[in-house]
């Protein structure tokens, strides 16, 4: 019974992270038509700023997780103007430009930090006890943070009027700027909050988990992977790959090898696309 309430925990954070960070991940592919593959560099980038904050200079937990996701959100509001904006007519440079901005981060923090890996301290150590059921305390805030982020990004998409912009703009970005919406300020808000949502992302799993330069290439490939699944244009359908995904990563590693357990994800998807190429609730990729 242990094991198995282990694995359920461990499989809901997997899945509340991936989906924030698909989600950051989906906005900027449905709004501005860009492949960010910077998106999992971003990540890891968050969880070594607040490394830094918490660990090097001393400084609160908490404090550290809001400097480094303002920090990162800020980093998201450059890259959509410099970076992004000059590319959106010419697919192919925009991809360019998200593998140099991936090699940059990278590199810079290689040589800045190192190759050895860090972990944060627990956000809130300690261990939930409830008669022979007990889970480590970070990984109920984890999940808990991960959910509330995640039924407030569904009610600013669909009630909040910026978030209707959004939608408006991924539907028929042409549409919507003969409504009067300024796509490139929409683009910039977006582009702030994936940057946003995948540094707490990388915060809160650097406490679970262990940070590294190349950590974020993990969770680029499952954004992608869920993001494939979902549909392209699909934000609700994220939160069901995401489950997916997240409880094959978390269930399959007790019954195979690890290597076995990306196969498995890879597979559905070829799977899927040969059966549904749009995915389950999106349109074609």
């Amino acid at each position: 019974m242990e094991t198995v309430i282990s694995s359920l925990s461990s499989a809901l954070v997997l899945s509340s992270m991936y989906i924030l960070v698909s989600l950051g991940f989906a906005l900027l592919l449905s709004i501005m038509g860009i492949l960010n593959f910077a998106h999992g560099a971003i990540y890891m980038v968050a969880g070594y700023i607040c490394y830094q904050f918490s660990v090097e200079l001393g400084l609160n937990q908490w404090i550290s997780l809001i400097l480094s996701v303002v920090i990162v959100g800020l980093f998201g509001l450059f890259l959509e103007k410099f970076c992004f904006r000059p590319f959106l007519k010419d697919w192919f440079r925009a991809v360019v430009m998200t593998i140099a901005v991936t090699l940059i981060i990278e590199t810079t923090v290689n040589v800045t930090v190192g190759v050895y890996t860090r972990q944060l301290p627990l956000f809130i150590p300690g261990v939930f006890k409830a008669g022979a059921i007990s889970v480590s305390a970070e990984r109920i805030l984890t999940f808990i943070a991960g959910g509330v982020l995640l039924l407030l990004l569904t009610w600013f998409i669909r009630k909040a009027k910026m978030g209707q912009q959004m939608l408006a703009i991924a539907q028929n970005s042409e549409g919507a700027a003969f409504q009067g919406i300024d796509i490139n300020r929409v683009s910039a808000i977006a582009c702030v909050m994936g940057c946003a949502l995948a540094a707490i992302a990388g915060c809160l799993m650097g406490a679970l988990f262990q940070l590294s330069p190349y950590a974020g290439d993990s969770m680029l490939l499952k954004a992608i992977q869920i993001v494939i699944l979902s549909g392209i244009g699909s934000f609700g359908g994220i939160v069901f790959a995401g489950l997916i995904i997240g409880f094959i990563d978390a269930i399959l590693p007790l019954l195979t090898s690890g290597a076995i357990t990306q196969t498995v994800g890879v597979g559905i998807i070829i799977v899927l696309l040969l059966v549904r190429p749009q995915g389950f609730f999106g349109r074609e990729v």
